[in-house]
């Protein structure tokens, strides 16, 4: 330092003190920052209790703690309490290096501009997203003595999936024809262990067009995310759609390629999809897409004893067959040669490979796209038939199979028909599976048990579920 107090090197203690203002001006920004929040908190409570009574107050804020525990979805909300903790360590972490950060560098800027846009990208911003988050966790609440809430929502991050599954109040909280507040919008109970597939499946935008994702909508269905939620975008078709073909011509004939999205097939046209070809992509329903093949189905004799006829089966309840279901993997035959009998088969269908779904719609039949998970979509006692091809074998878990037969047996009518095609499973089964099918007490019209293999054997059958008097 010379005789007139300034000081030398080169203006080192003006930096120095630049630091210090610059270091002073972040302390003030962050505290005043604590004080708004706290002062906003305060407010929030003091604005409640205007309008809410002592008694209800505390009720309100504390009637969480009145609820049994079962009530609440505990790991629900401390996943999101953990990851609103992780959110907050990172930050303290950043914001600590950053000032050790600014320590080291003494000969700094430590311009005002950099301070601010620091706070607003690396505070304010993640506090923010934390703040977000910890608005999201809804806690069930008492509502004259009963527990109130969804907790459900607390399990997704994505806010399409929260939109979907909060219970929708009708206007002015009257009451719908369903005789309800409320409209609740469902999904399979493990959409909760399958939440990143949903959360991509539910990463869109809004009003846009959807993504070519059918196949990962699939893959959850199968996995149980059944029902999935609805989506609020708009579905991609063919890129170019040709007029179906009359319906006398569509039973028998292959639609024309176009009129279906090959993206997500390992085959990209009809004649791809041929029992020949070992690289299509599916392997059940061998012939399925050979319509020369598939029109002797159910019509021609063969020399196996399990193969029935269409017409010998409509004989045993004539006139009395109309409205049935044809649950199995295919595209749509059996319905196809029934509808010459005038009677109407819905055909479940999964795309297991193939676009089995899309097939039967070209053909002009009504195709049901729904999972073994699910149960059947019809009241009770409404079908007069269940006909069942190519689906259920031996792989099928015994209690699985137990909870299928007993939904078919709610569905189906008294005097409704059960119709067993080519059901095959392993002999050392043959006395568990037999029994799942006779546990009913059905009339037997037809039983035939059949060798497929030494260590395999086929069953097919026709029952009559009958009159319960109860």
């Amino acid at each position: 330092m010379d005789g007139s107090g300034n000081v030398n090197g080169n203006g080192t203690y003006g930096r120095k003190s630049g630091l210090k203002g610059g270091m002073a001006c972040l302390r003030l920004l962050l505290c005043a920052l604590v004080l708004s929040v706290s002062v906003s908190s305060l407010f929030g409570f003091h604005y409640a209790g205007r309008f809410i009574h002592k008694e209800d107050l505390c009720r309100y804020y504390y009637g969480a703690q009145r609820t049994d525990l079962h009530e609440l979805d505990v790991k629900a909300l401390n996943d999101r309490v953990l990851e609103v903790l992780d959110k907050l360590d990172a930050l303290q972490e950043k914001l600590e290096n950053k000032l050790q950060e600014m320590e080291k560098d003494k000969g700094g800027p430590g311009n005002s501009t950099e301070y601010k846009r620091y706070l607003a990208d690396e505070v304010m911003r993640p506090l923010s997203g934390a703040h977000i988050a910890l608005r999201q966790v809804r806690i069930p609440r008492l509502e004259n003595g009963t527990v109130s809430g969804d907790p459900l929502v607390n399990s997704f991050v994505a806010e399409e999936i929260r939109n979907y599954v909060t219970p929708k109040g009708n206007r002015e909280m009257k009451v719908n024809l369903y005789g309800s507040k409320r409209v609740y919008s469902t999904i399979g109970h493990a959409c909760v262990v399958n939440r990143k597939g949903l959360e991509r499946y539910m990463d869109y935008e809004v009003s846009s067009y959807c993504k070519d994702d059918w196949n990962l909508a699939q893959k959850l269905m199968i996995s149980g995310c059944d029902p999935l939620p609805r989506r609020r975008c708009l579905t991609r078709g063919p890129k170019a759609y040709y007029k179906p073909y009359a319906i006398n011509e569509s039973l028998w004939k292959l639609p024309n390629d176009s009129n279906v999205r090959w993206n997500n097939y390992q085959c990209k046209n009809f004649s791809c999809l041929v029992s020949g070809n070992q690289k299509r992509g599916y392997f059940k329903c061998m012939d399925c897409f050979e319509m020369k093949k598939e029109k002797l189905r159910w019509v021609v004799n063969t020399s196996v004893p399990i193969d029935f006829l269409i017409a010998d089966v409509l004989a045993i309840k004539p006139g009395e067959i109309r409205v049935g279901l044809d649950f199995g993997i295919g595209t749509g035959t059996f319905a196809a040669r029934m509808r010459e009998h005038n009677v109407t088969i819905i055909t479940t269908a999964v795309n297991l490979g193939a676009p089995f779904s899309e097939t039967i719609a070209l053909r002009g039949l009504l195709p049901l796209y729904i999972t073994l998970n699910q149960r059947l979509p019809f009241f009770d006692n409404t079908l007069d038939l269940i006909h069942t091809s190519g689906f259920f074998d031996g792989w099928i878990d015994l209690l699985q199979m137990d909870f299928v037969l007993f939904d078919w047996d709610r569905v189906l009518r008294p005097g409704g028909i059960l119709w067993i095609d080519r059901f095959f499973c392993s002999r050392k089964d043959q006395d568990d599976y037999m029994y799942l099918f006779l546990q009913f007490r059905y009339k037997k019209h037809k039983w035939s048990v059949y060798p497929k293999s030494d260590t395999q054997v086929y069953l097919s059958a026709v029952l009559e579920k009958p009159l319960r008097k109860v």
